[in-house]
């Protein structure tokens, strides 16, 4: 170990360790003297960086040599790895590692790297006056040299691949230190080394890539120079990375574990890497196939902008579980100001009997990376400003900003009503009020048997952006967020930006999406929502195509002279905005009617539309014109059966010492009336009444015999006051008699007892799922000895009964089979899925019990949902 280095300057060695870094900063104190303590603190600072990079990347020798001259700092760090060029990827202030090479960039006043063939050096001077105003960074990353193989990874999203380098960084960074300190992580050093070193090739090649394509395009298409030989080094990295999740999730490293998303994307990632060097043909990630929570589809980094714009009520939180965005929908939803909501937990949305479920999966979810309902469609309550509870189906989406930080976007659908592309929905669409002749243009091919639309488009090419764009629409959970999936793909492949208008009640005219190319163009707010009346007067391009003319062509913005209405002069204005060399605008035509018009735009100096163009144009509004218009019969569908079935539950009776609850949900995937029904009462003789059932079918008559069978056992039940089996074979009759091709199940159930108790419950089934009984100690049993045949088969058929007594705080559970029952999964399965669930919450109160099993067992179920549960309670 030399006191002085080749320049005379003084200097010590430091072995590769840990602890070098902490040894680095106390010899910079004594070498620096006594120099102004700020310049101190800064030269320890950035030692301490370079040596941590040091032993993490270079894994040799490391000498510092620090001194004063004139006043100026003076540091040096050199390791032996000439090889081993810079990586400054530039991670945001957030991050927990990658700020070495930022931090000295930002505080020195000046720096730079000295490469030879022993060694290299990286160097930095600090002065008096502090760094310059505006410091330059590092040289942009160059990939290794030589010959290499090209990957070309198809459809990067660049938010999330900012979100997947910097958890790879850290996660590689723990290990070494875990592994330095002695813990086990079943990582091989020399297995970890590789895996360094090849997270480095891989970032410093797609680092310098991104540099080449145009700031804030939200998704690539990437070309890396790699080693051809670089397979078997890609599939250690992976395995290292698989390891260390394993310790990230056991909370042996401070590392959290992977997001769902983090993992499909490092999959791929490393996938398309090894496959392609081995000769495989690329695979996009947008077309990865993904679990609920880990879907590629949503591209889109998180922007405030868009979502406050949005229609669909939306609620933001950030990984510290507070509000971070509310939008005006979401807001007016729950009673609350939408800035109000800013800052506050998460938890000021959630009912108060399950705010400790939601910590807890939230906090399970950081810290094991396995989410529960992320991605999928959850019915649940939320919590109204007032007090009261909001039922609503929730769609958590996780989505990553620019500098790589994860947002949760929760999406609230209110269960009585899907929503639509405004707070106020449209209903049946309407046509204008005056209608220009058809004018649709006849599709051609040119002379080279080549479709129309832009010179190159061959017939594949347009027949897959028709389809992408119906699958858009159609995979979007609602019609707003499906035409701005649509206008994401029009904006990448055939235009600048787009705008959607739809056609509402009364003629009224909305702007439902609005899409600009770039995630950071312009957003013209003020032209979004509601727009000015199809008067009379209207004569600008919008107006005409409203009322039916198009495909338009317009050799830019409208002419001012056009502009006779408020209508106009509000298009104009878009326009203006968003700027425009030329466009398209063409109406949507659906059961001859006109339901909107699609605008489409480019702007400067690319190729503008031509006549050429149109024919693309029309059959894309008339594939898109379809697709709007059957979401929206579907969501009216949906509205209308929903507020049927819900207008035909009861109120439960308030019984004493015994407690009720129930819960409805409807389907997550179909607009169908359904036949599920619960209900209870208190007969004359003071007995409390149970009931349960599920009428066949999926349509308007299940939805009638449903309702007619809840009315005639509700008066056979009171006017009789008979057993319950006496009760089904009587309502079996009447049904028989009314709907004699109606079937159905059902339980009709007695409790009876006094106030203090003992308590029994007396039932009969028709050919119902059996009730459950869960204990107040979790111990779980099936009721399954009062099954008869179901409602409609034979109705002269006796039918069984049975008695048993159901001790205090023990819970009866009636449910129907859109809980439990799953594609492909046996009865028995489902049934013991819903006995564990079941027991683990035995303890609960009753509405945390319910609660609990539609978000454990009801997310995206594809039948409604009914359940109904009762616990005898004594007051001492």
């Amino acid at each position: 170990m030399g006191d002085v280095d080749a320049r005379g300057t003084p200097s010590r060695r430091f072995p590769q360790a840990p602890e070098s870094a902490a040894e680095a900063r106390w010899f910079v104190r004594a070498a620096l003297g006594h120099v102004a303590p700020d310049l101190m603190d800064t030269a320890q600072l950035l030692v301490s960086e370079l040596v941590t990079n040091a032993v993490l990347h270079a894994r040799t020798e490391i000498e510092v040599a620090a001194r004063v001259d004139a006043g100026t700092v003076h540091v040096r760090v050199s390791d032996r790895r000439p090889d081993r060029g810079l990586v400054p990827y530039g991670c945001p202030p957030h991050s927990g590692t990658g700020q070495g090479l930022p931090l000295v960039a930002r505080l020195s006043s000046r720096r730079g790297v000295e490469t030879g063939e022993e060694g290299k050096t990286v160097w930095f001077e600090l002065r008096p006056e502090g760094p310059p105003r505006h410091p330059d960074g590092w040289e942009p990353v160059v990939p290794p040299s030589g010959s290499g193989t090209t990957v070309t990874l198809l459809d990067v999203p660049a938010a999330l691949y900012s979100a997947s380098q910097q958890h790879r960084h850290n996660l590689l960074r723990e290990a070494v230190l875990a592994v330095a300190a002695g813990h086990d992580l079943g990582v091989p050093p020399e297995d970890l080394a590789v895996a360094h070193d090849m997270s480095n090739v891989v970032t410093a090649a797609v680092t310098g890539a991104l540099r080449r394509w145009p700031a804030g395009q939200a998704v690539r298409s990437v070309p890396l120079s790699l080693p051809p030989d670089a397979g078997p080094s890609v599939r250690t990295l992976r395995a290292v990375l698989d390891l260390a999740e394993e310790g990230a999730r056991a909370e042996r490293l401070l590392t959290l574990p992977a997001l769902p998303r983090q993992r499909l994307f490092d999959r791929w990632l490393f996938g398309q890497i090894v496959g392609q060097l081995a000769g495989a043909d690329p695979t996009a990630w947008t077309v990865v196939r993904g679990e609920p929570g880990a879907s590629p589809s949503e591209q889109v980094p998180w922007d405030a902008g868009q979502m406050e714009a949005s229609r669909v009520p939306t609620v933001a939180a950030d990984e510290r579980n507070r509000i971070i965005a509310a939008n005006g929908p979401a807001a007016e939803m729950l009673g609350w100001p939408a800035d109000e909501l800013v800052g506050r937990p998460l938890t000021t949305l959630i009912p108060e009997h399950l705010r400790r479920r939601h910590l807890a999966a939230f906090t399970s979810l950081l810290l094991s990376g396995r989410p529960r309902i992320l991605g999928r469609s959850v019915p649940l309550p939320a919590l109204h400003r007032d007090g009261r509870l909001v039922p609503v189906r929730l769609v958590i989406l996780q989505q990553e900003t620019t500098d790589g930080r994860t947002v949760f976007v929760a999406q609230l659908a209110p269960r009585a009503a899907a929503p639509g592309p405004s707070a106020h929905p449209p209903g049946r669409v309407r046509s204008a009020a005056h209608r220009e002749p058809d004018r649709r243009p006849s599709p051609s091919a040119d002379e080279g048997g080549r479709e129309p639309g832009r010179p190159g488009w061959s017939a594949l090419e347009r027949l897959t952006l028709l389809a992408d764009t119906a699958t858009a629409l159609s995979n979007a959970p609602n019609l707003y967020l499906g035409l701005r999936g649509v206008g994401r793909i029009l904006t990448q492949r055939l235009a600048d930006w787009c705008a959607v208008d739809l056609i509402v009640d009364n003629a009224q005219v909305e702007r439902v999406a609005v899409v600009h190319r770039l995630p950071r163009g312009p957003r013209p707010e003020e032209y979004e929502g509601r727009l000015p009346a199809v008067s009379d007067t209207a004569r600008g391009p919008l107006a005409r195509a409203l009322r039916g003319a198009g495909p338009l062509l317009l050799a830019g913005p409208p002419s001012p002279s056009e502009v006779v209405s408020p209508l106009d002069a509000h298009y104009l204005g878009l326009f203006r905005i968003m700027g425009a060399d030329s466009a398209v605008v063409a109406p949507l035509r659906a059961r001859r009617q006109i339901i909107g018009a699609l605008t489409i735009a480019r702007h400067g100096g690319g190729r503008p539309f031509t006549e050429e163009d149109l024919p693309l144009v029309h059959d894309l509004v008339r594939g898109l014109a379809l697709g709007v218009d059957n979401v929206l019969l579907h969501q009216e569908t949906r509205n209308i059966a929903e507020r049927l079935q819900r207008s035909l539950l009861p109120v439960l009776p308030s019984v004493g010492p015994l407690r009720l609850a129930a819960r409805y949900a409807s389907s997550s995937a179909t607009a169908q009336v359904g036949g599920d029904w619960y209900d209870s009462f208190t007969l004359p003789n003071g007995d409390t009444a149970l009931v349960i059932g599920d009428v066949t079918g999926h349509n308007l008559d299940a939805a009638i015999a449903m309702s007619q069978l809840r009315s005639m056992l509700r008066g056979i039940a009171v006017d009789r006051q008979e057993p319950p089996e006496i009760v089904l074979r009587r309502l079996d009759m009447a049904n028989h008699t009314f709907y004699p091709e109606a079937t159905a199940t059902c339980i009709y159930a007695l409790v009876k007892g006094t106030a203090d108790g003992p308590w029994e419950l007396v039932h009969s089934s028709a050919g119902h799922l059996p009730p459950l009984l869960i204990g107040a100690d979790g111990g779980t049993r099936y009721l399954e000895d009062a099954s008869g045949l179901l409602l409609g088969v034979d109705p002269h058929l006796s039918r069984p009964r049975a008695q048993h007594p159901i001790p205090a705080h023990t819970t009866v559970l009636l449910y129907t089979d859109g809980l439990i029952e799953r594609r492909g999964e046996s009865l028995d399965a489902s049934l013991d899925r819903l006995r564990r669930h079941a027991a683990a919450l035995a303890r609960e109160p009753l509405d945390v019990f319910c609660d609990e099993l539609l978000i454990g067992l009801g997310a995206d179920s594809q039948d409604d949902i009914a359940v109904l549960a009762l616990r005898p309670t004594p007051p001492h």
